[in-house]
């Protein structure tokens, strides 16, 4: 498996989300780098955001950023 850098921009904007409350996101300026505008917009669609321009993470997205947490913590 080969991580290219659209994956690894969007592991890179799924570790800003804040993982201590479910009523906090984020918001992707306008004037962000492409990679990270292109990085919500591809997670929106895959359903791990609620907006593609950021906003929360879903169901699914919780369920990411746990796995990511356990893969960084292992790894580091």
């Amino acid at each position: 498996m080969a991580l290219d850098q659209k994956l690894l921009d969007e592991l890179t904007l799924l570790a800003r989300f804040p993982r201590h409350s479910l009523h906090q996101g984020i918001k992707i300026h306008s004037n962000a780098p492409e990679g990270i505008q292109g990085a919500a917009m591809r997670l929106f669609e895959k359903g791990v955001i609620d907006s593609p321009d950021g906003g929360y993470l879903t169901d699914l997205g919780h369920d990411l950023i746990g796995h990511f947490d356990h893969v960084y913590s292992a790894l580091k």
